[in-house]
């Protein structure tokens, strides 16, 4: 065990600098598989005692596990030679952190650090354009827009249940308080708008579902916004109706801030699409007419 306790930390930078710090930070091995050393990540975390943060580096691997992985398959020890301010070299302990353990090592960080709670986003996005990425190559690559669409929207229904399931368990009763706690998510999301502005700016009627008519890029948002807070809800247990309003005001903000900051269109300025339920009736329709024909 290296007695070397403390790890040099970086300067307060802005936004922008920690997107260009984390970029810089990534590895890639020969097959172009990116990965993270730990104490490069827990410099741009701020955390100077090492032990301090194998503690978090701890955390991470039992997610992993309960998240039915091999911790091994993400968190792979190794030795690394570092120099001495005399010139000499020795080898200390380091860990090399695949994407998903970044993720897991951001998520279980202290989020009262400014980098922590950049980091929780950023590997957030990371992970899941990867999932997308994966999704497009193996299976969806040949999939239309309505056809994503159809698909974000019932994953979409179907993490909405675990997010009211997290939100009842921090103190959010169904009807008016869930009514306010899936407005709060909206407004950080869409800039302030709650959902009859959503609907004002899409131009839809008052009785038009704002969900059943986005494009599949609104779509994936407002599913990262879920599927973010219901984590968030969960991991941080909080409880209060009030907390767990302004938890999801945050996620959708951050959200929100991901969006602007990659250069995407804001998703109250995107354009209101077809409704859902006549695009699955004519999917249906069309996969009925292929099967017939076979």
């Amino acid at each position: 065990m290296t007695k070397e306790t403390t790890i040099e930390i970086l300067e307060p930078k802005t936004i922008e600098q920690l997107v260009q710090d984390f970029e810089s930070s990534v590895q890639a091995d020969e097959d172009a598989t990116e990965f993270w050393y730990a104490r490069d990540l827990a410099s741009l975390l701020e955390y100077t005692k090492w032990d301090n943060f194998l503690t978090v580096v701890a955390k991470a691997k039992a997610a992993c596990e309960q998240a039915g992985h091999d911790p091994d398959d993400h968190f792979a020890g190794v030795g690394k030679m570092v120099r001495l301010g005399s010139g000499a070299e020795r080898e200390i302990e380091d860990i090399v952190l695949s994407r998903y353990a970044a993720y897991l090592v951001a998520q279980n960080a202290d989020p009262r650090k400014t980098p922590v709670a950049f980091a929780q986003t950023y590997f957030a996005v990371q992970t899941r354009r990867q999932e997308l990425q994966d999704q497009e190559d193996n299976e969806y690559e040949s999939l239309s827009e309505d056809e994503r669409r159809v698909m974000l929207r019932d994953e979409i229904k179907e993490h909405n249940k675990h997010l009211a399931s997290a939100a009842k368990n921090a103190g959010v009763k169904e009807g008016l308080d869930y009514a306010i706690f899936q407005t709060e998510g909206y407004k950080g999301l869409y800039g302030g708008l709650d959902v009859p502005g959503i609907r004002r700016r899409k131009k839809l009627k008052k009785k038009q579902a704002i969900l059943d008519h986005m494009g599949s890029t609104e779509l994936a948002a407002n599913l990262f916004r879920a599927t973010q807070t219901e984590e968030k809800l969960r991991r941080e247990n909080i409880k209060g109706k009030q907390a767990a309003n302004q938890a999801h005001f945050e996620v959708g903000a951050k959200v929100r801030k991901t969006i602007r900051e990659i250069g995407g269109t804001m998703p109250e300025a995107l354009p209101p699409a077809e409704d859902i339920k006549k695009v699955s009736r004519r999917l249906e329709k069309t996969k009925q007419l292929k099967d017939d024909s076979e």
